[in-house]
């Protein structure tokens, strides 16, 4: 079964922040949707923190907004995005924040 990689973008609130209460209300969420998830939860992955874009004509460039990614296991691109439903960091409402869906491909061989 293939992997899918969730890329969130949009620049996350900073967990330093929050309050203390914040900072739990934001936890319970994503253990939520972990437990929800599942064994489908390959790899919660990571926070992402400031980025810089190398650009091929040697221009200066600006890095997409990441706040993070997390690896999902699915039968399908379709079974992948409905992993999504309910994430908390689809909870804001404000239109700022996303989930980029991508399919992990095997590395060619050389």
């Amino acid at each position: 079964m293939p992997n899918y990689m969730l890329v969130y973008k949009g620049e996350a609130t900073d967990m330093g922040d929050m309050t203390p209460d914040q900072q739990q209300e934001v936890m319970a969420k994503w253990g939520a949707w972990m437990g929800r998830v599942g064994g489908a939860l390959v790899d919660i992955g990571t926070p992402l923190g400031a980025g810089v874009s190398v650009v091929d004509d040697g221009s200066a460039g600006t890095a997409t907004p990441l706040s993070g990614y997390s690896i999902v296991q699915a039968a399908s691109l379709d079974e992948a995005e409905s992993l999504v439903d309910g994430h908390p960091y689809l909870s804001d409402g404000s239109g700022d924040y996303a989930v980029d869906i991508y399919e992990m491909l095997p590395t060619p061989e050389m």
